[in-house]
């Protein structure tokens, strides 16, 4: 396996968790009138952290063709 394969594999699975974490969040703050705030704090949270990882692997790239890798 190549460092690509890896990538690709963990910005898939990092892609998976984020979409069903974030519609459980939705799912649950339309049913949760007392947890809205707990549950946008989750989604916001959530948001964050997919831009976070999106952003780390874009530099990743970067670098990888930056230096020939």
């Amino acid at each position: 396996m190549k460092i690509d394969d890896i990538s690709i594999a963990i910005i898939s699975l990092i892609r998976l968790g984020v979409a069903f974490r974030f519609v459980y969040c939705m799912v649950r703050l339309q049913g949760a009138e007392e947890e809205a705030a707990q549950f946008r704090k989750r989604v916001k949270n959530t948001v964050m952290f997919y831009i976070i990882a999106e952003s780390i692997w874009q530099i990743k790239d970067i670098v990888m063709y930056y230096y020939g890798g």
